[in-house]
């Protein structure tokens, strides 16, 4: 084939591919990809409200919505261990379980406003 100008080998190349060589099966999948790819870029078309403020919007969220249950359990928890002193920190208990309230919070609203099924 070094011999053969680039035109030559394109043509050979087309002339071994034939369109009815595909299998009826794997059309259908083919034109089921591009239509559920169509779907997604239109419908991400339509939703206006996912713009980069509203990234931001939901950065802030996700934060505050850690960030509150996590600082309200330390308070809580430093409250219990200067009235009733034990081995154990309350502070560090509540902190953590804060912390994990508001990451599933976090997590239940991002889902919810993802639509993710």
């Amino acid at each position: 084939m070094p011999d053969q100008t680039p035109d030559q080998s394109n043509e050979s190349t087309n002339a071994n591919f034939e369109p009815h060589q595909l299998h009826l099966h794997n059309q259908t999948e083919i034109e089921q990809r591009i239509a559920s790819q169509e779907m997604r870029k239109l419908k991400a078309k339509n939703e206006k409200h996912h713009t980069i403020w509203f990234g931001f919007g939901m950065f802030g969220l996700i934060g505050w919505s850690v960030t509150v249950p996590a600082v309200v359990g330390a308070i809580v928890g430093m409250w219990i261990d200067s009235r009733w002193p034990s081995r154990y920190s309350w502070s560090l208990m509540l902190l953590i379980g804060g912390i994990c309230f508001g990451c599933f919070n976090a997590w239940k609203w991002l889902h919810k406003e993802g639509n993710i099924e």
